[in-house]
């Protein structure tokens, strides 16, 4: 992913609410399974970790995109987002 892409991928989840939380429990295998289900509706994935979680967010970023084969566009403190596109039919065009 190029620079420029990124950057339009970061544009776009500016304006998403968090979908999932990642809580006390840190990363389960449901939360693992229900954000890969959501790429099948949504192309960008806006995730929160939660105070109460001890793991970094970039580690659960980096780790979530490894069990869902999508890519970190972003982290910005306790948020992440992640892209995978929609082979078939892709609705976001990057530049």
């Amino acid at each position: 992913m190029t620079s420029k892409q990124r950057a339009y991928l970061k544009s776009l989840g500016a304006n998403l609410t968090s979908v999932f939380h990642v809580g006390k429990a840190s990363l389960t295998p449901e939360l693992t399974n229900a954000i890969s289900e959501a790429f099948h509706n949504n192309e960008l994935v806006k995730i929160a970790v939660l105070k109460n979680c001890m793991d970094d967010p970039r580690e659960i970023a980096q780790m979530v995109a490894e069990r869902t084969h999508s890519e970190v566009v972003q982290v910005i403190g306790k948020k992440f987002v992640l892209y995978k596109p929609d082979k078939d039919h892709p609705r976001i065009v990057l530049p």
